[in-house]
C-alpha cells in the first residue's frame, strides 16, 4: 500500500472510487454536494501530477437495472465546476464505451462512469465484475469511506487485480482512517465517548468496544430513558426499550467492573406531547409523569456533560442528546457542541461521526471547530464496534 501523497501519478490513469450518492431534488439538481467536494483534493492531486481521473461511483439504490433517475449524467456538469475541468461521461461502467473512453484518456482529463449499481455484480461482490472495473485503470485509489463497511466489488474485491504499489486510500480515506485509528489505539486519556440516539440496540456493540478503550461514556438521547426504566425510574412515555433494559444494567456493571464513568443526564426536558409547539418543563431523570416523555437533557445534565468533555483530552461524538431537529429540544445536543468546540480549541482531538451528530455541528456551525468531521455515518459506526472494514482491509492487503 502506497501513502497517497507520496504517490506519483504522472503518466498514470487513476481509477478511484468515490462516494458520489449524494441527494437530488425532483429537477436532478444537487441538494448537499459535501461527499463531491471532499473529493477535490483528492482528484486536484492525481490531475497535478500529470496523471488522468476514471472516477467510478453508486448513486441510490435502483432495483431494475439503469434507471435515469439514479444516472449519474445529472452530476456531471456540477462536478465540472467543482474541478475546473470538463468531465466526460461514460454511459456504461464496463461497457465499450467505458473501455475506449477509458483508453483514451489523457493526462489532466476526467472520466465519470455510469451508475455501478446498474449493475446487481457490484453489490454481490462479483469477481469477475471487478476484474473489468480494474482493467480501465492503471492504479487504483479508494476514496469512499461510506462505503466501506460493503464487501462490493469496486470497493473490497477489485483492490486485488492491483499490486501493493497501485493501490491506495484517497485523502478522504487516508483522513477517516487516521482519525479513527488515533481514536481507537492511540487516545490521550480522558477519553470520552458521547453516545446519543434513540436506541440502546443500535449503539450496544460501540458502547461494550468503548468499555475497554474509554474513561467516560455520555449515554444521551432517547436510549438514556431505557437505562432508567432498567433502574426503576419514571419515564412516562418516553422512548425506550423493555428488551434492552438487562442489556442496559449488564452495560452499568460492566462499565464499573472496568472503572469507566457512566454519565446519564441527571435531568431532562420533557413534553406533553412530541411537537415543538408542546408544553415543556424541566424533571429530573427517573421521575417523568405519565403523559409526558423525555425529548432533550436536561440544564443540569448540560453543564455536566460540559464539565466532563472539557476535562477531556480525546472525544468521540456519536448520536445526538435529543430530537435537536426541534428548535425547543435542540438546547442539549448544542450543549454538547460547544463544549466538544471548546474543548478541541483547548487541545483535545475530537472526531465527530455519524450523520445526525455531523447534522447537529454542520447545523451549529461548529464544522471546522472540532478535529475532524467523519462522512461515513454507517462505516464509521462498524469501524468503531470493532468490525473489519472490507473497503479498509482490501487496500491493506
Amino acid at each position: 500500500m502506497s501513502t497517497f501523497k507520496d504517490f506519483s501519478f504522472a503518466g498514470k490513469k487513476a481509477l478511484i472510487r468515490v462516494d458520489f450518492n449524494v441527494p437530488l431534488n425532483d429537477a436532478f439538481e444537487i441538494t448537499d454536494d459535501n461527499r463531491m467536494r471532499a473529493t477535490v483534493p483528492t482528484i486536484s492531486k492525481i490531475l497535478k501530477d500529470g496523471g488522468s481521473v476514471i472516477l467510478m461511483s453508486h448513486l441510490g439504490r435502483p432495483k431494475d437495472g439503469p434507471t435515469n433517475k439514479f444516472s449519474l449524467k445529472h452530476i456531471v456538469a456540477h462536478l465540472s465546476k467543482l474541478l475546473g475541468v470538463d468531465v466526460q461521461f461514460a454511459n456504461d461502467c464496463i461497457g465499450a464505451e467505458a473501455v475506449d473512453k477509458a483508453a483514451a484518456l489523457k493526462a489532466g482529463q476526467v472520466l465519470l462512469l455510469e451508475n455501478l449499481r446498474f449493475y446487481k455484480e457490484e453489490e454481490k461482490g462479483d469477481t469477475a465484475f471487478a476484474e473489468k472495473l480494474a482493467k480501465l485503470g492503471d492504479v487504483y485509489v479508494n476514496d469512499a469511506f461510506g462505503t466501506a463497511h460493503r464487501a462490493h466489488a469496486s470497493t473490497a474485491i477489485i483492490a486485488q487485480f492491483f499490486s501493493k504499489e497501485n493501490r491506495t486510500f484517497g485523502l478522504v480515506m487516508e483522513g477517516e482512517v487516521v482519525s479513527a485509528e488515533k481514536v481507537l489505539h492511540d487516545a490521550q486519556k480522558p477519553f470520552t465517548a458521547i453516545i446519543g440516539g434513540a436506541k440502546v440496540s443500535d449503539k450496544i456493540l460501540i458502547i461494550e468496544n468503548l468499555l475497554d478503550r474509554a474513561t467516560d461514556i455520555i449515554i444521551g438521547g432517547g436510549m438514556a430513558y431505557t437505562f432508567f426504566k432498567a433502574q426503576g425510574g419514571k419515564i412516562g412515555n418516553s422512548i425506550h426499550e423493555d428488551d434492552r433494559m438487562p442489556l442496559a444494567l449488564e452495560i452499568l456493571a460492566k462499565a464499573k467492573a472496568k472503572g469507566v464513568n457512566i454519565h446519564l443526564p441527571i435531568d431532562n426536558i420533557i413534553a406533553d406531547k412530541f411537537s415543538n409547539d408542546a408544553n415543556t418543563k424541566n424533571c429530573a431523570s427517573g421521575e417523568i409523569p405519565d403523559g409526558w416523555e423525555g425529548l432533550d437533557a436536561g440544564i443540569e445534565s448540560r453543564a455536566q456533560f460540559a464539565k466532563v468533555i472539557l476535562a477531556s483530552k480525546t472525544i468521540l461524538w456519536n448520536g445526538p442528546m435529543g430530537v435537536f431537529e426541534m428548535a425547543n429540544f435542540q438546547a442539549g445536543t448544542k450543549a454538547i457542541a460547544d463544549a466538544v468546540a471548546e474543548a478541541t480549541q483547548k487541545g483535545a482531538f475530537s472526531l465527530v461521526g455519524g450523520g445526525d451528530s455531523v447534522a447537529a455541528v454542520n447545523q451549529f456551525g461548529y464544522n471546522d471547530k472540532v478535529s475532524y468531521v467523519s462522512t461515513g455515518g454507517g462505516a464509521m459506526l462498524e469501524y468503531f464496534e470493532g468490525k473489519t472494514l472490507p473497503g479498509i482491509a482490501a487496500i491493506k492487503g
